[in-house]
């Protein structure tokens, strides 16, 4: 009798532990906080905003509601890095001024962040300068 009464507190426990663990996993909406939010299109925004000293100036926004550290690289025609720069802010929004030496351009901005795809966008800018002659008899 003492056994058939340990087998079924035995049982029970274990049917405790077994029911109770997926509610445990439940508790937090079912999400494992464990893995990282992959990066997304929506998260980046980029516009160009217009020129200042001879620089064109883009407006960096970001979303990156993790906090985890990022990295935004800014590439010139030829691929050379000409901005580079890390950051972890969780609401980035940061003017970038990039030289334009009288030419026309195509920058290419890169987001990357640790084990995740990058977000790439690229531009191109064209420089185009209009004369006004007025003529006035006098």
């Amino acid at each position: 009798m003492k056994a058939v009464a340990k087998i079924i507190a035995v049982a029970f426990g274990a049917i405790v532990v077994l029911a109770s663990n997926p509610l445990a996993s439940q508790a937090n909406g079912g999400h494992n906080d464990n893995k990282k939010a992959s990066l997304t299109e929506e998260q980046v925004s980029i516009k160009y905003v217009g020129t200042t000293n001879n620089q064109v100036v883009f407006h960096v926004d970001f979303e990156n509601a993790t906090g985890e550290r990022f990295v935004l690289i800014v590439r010139n025609d030829n691929g050379d890095v000409v901005y580079q720069q890390s950051f972890n802010d969780t609401r980035f929004s940061r003017n970038v001024l990039i030289d334009n030496g009288g030419a026309d351009i195509q920058p290419t901005f890169v987001i990357r962040s640790s084990g995740k795809p990058e977000i790439v966008r690229q531009f191109r800018v064209e420089k185009t300068v209009t004369e006004n002659t007025t003529v006035t008899r006098l």
